[in-house]
């Protein structure tokens, strides 16, 4: 009896183990199950934190945004670097149109205006007589009852750049007289020659010497008349020709006004300024004595070969 009851009891004991070993894997599989699929998952959707993170991490391009600013600013700054540079290099357009088309521009007395002839200075040279027949010379101003005229040699002629000027010639005798540079008188004639008409000569000495030396200077004369302006024959609003006459001062530049300016003509060795392409035919003139003086003249219509007078004249000196 005491034997049975020993083996019921231990049988009991072992399926006891059994039921308490199996509870104890169910119950770790269920946790393992609630451990590897509940808690994770639901704290990455629930997780307060973990949405905040999520947040910050789309919430990224507002600190790029803030941080683009400076870059932004960058920018600006090399366009305000950069902006100078556009302005120093816009003057570099105007020397390509100030070849063409000189501005006006003050001139005064101490500029580099006279030729090879300059006021106070005496010239040494020789004095020779020519027939002056009407008066006419390479200075182009036309026939003339002046008798007390005189052309200059090549080189002291300067492509008519003496043209008009007024000279005092002296001989050794001390016999003076003024004459009016009318023509040119051609190689050999040497630098500081004069060829006078046959009347000033004899005003120094006797006509059958022929040659004698001289000395001689610029004069700027007292005189009653106005400069006059000519234009050339066939000159019209495509092509002219302007001289000025009776200028009291040798002339250093003539110019005409145009649509960009003042533009100055070049001179001819026929005593002539040549506007070859038209500019400023027809319009406003300024002309320049050698002492700086300029003298601005208006009205004076494009008439082929017609002397124009007007009513100013250089001062004397």
């Amino acid at each position: 009896m005491a034997s049975r009851s020993h083996r019921s009891s231990s049988s009991g004991r072992r399926r006891t183990a059994l039921v308490s070993a199996a509870a104890a894997v169910v119950v770790a599989l269920v946790a393992a199950l609630i451990v590897a699929f509940g808690p994770d998952h639901e704290t990455d959707a629930a997780d307060p934190a973990a949405a905040t993170a999520v947040a910050g991490t789309s919430g990224t391009p507002t600190p790029t945004t803030q941080e683009s600013k400076p870059a932004k600013a960058s920018p600006s700054a090399s366009a305000r670097t950069s902006s100078p540079k556009a302005t120093a290099s816009t003057p570099s357009p105007r020397p390509s149109t100030a070849p063409s088309s000189p501005p006006a521009r003050k001139v005064s007395a101490s500029a580099p205006l006279t030729g090879r002839i300059k006021p106070g200075v005496t010239y040494d040279g020789v004095a020779t007589f020519y027939d002056v027949g009407n008066g006419d010379g390479a200075c182009l101003y036309g026939p003339t009852s002046d008798v007390m005229t005189a052309a200059m040699n090549h080189t002291d002629y300067e492509t008519s750049r003496a043209c008009g000027a007024y000279i005092r010639v002296r001989a050794g005798s001390g016999a003076s007289v003024t004459v009016r540079i009318t023509n040119e008188c051609p190689l050999p004639c040497a630098p500081g020659q004069l060829d006078l008409s046959p009347q000033a000569f004899a005003k120094l000495a006797a006509p059958v010497q022929g040659r004698i030396p001289i000395t001689w200077s610029l004069l700027s004369p007292s005189t009653s008349d106005t400069v006059s302006i000519r234009y050339k024959t066939g000159s019209s609003r495509y092509w002219c020709g302007v001289q000025a006459i009776g200028h009291r001062n040798p002339l250093a530049r003539l110019e005409v006004e145009t649509a960009a300016g003042w533009k100055e003509l070049p001179r001819t060795d026929y005593n002539y300024f040549l506007s070859e392409q038209g500019s400023g035919c027809g319009g406003a003139i300024r002309i320049t004595d050698i002492y700086g003086e300029r003298l601005e003249i208006d009205g004076i219509g494009v008439k082929p070969d017609v002397v124009q007078p007007t009513r100013v004249q250089f001062a004397q000196h």
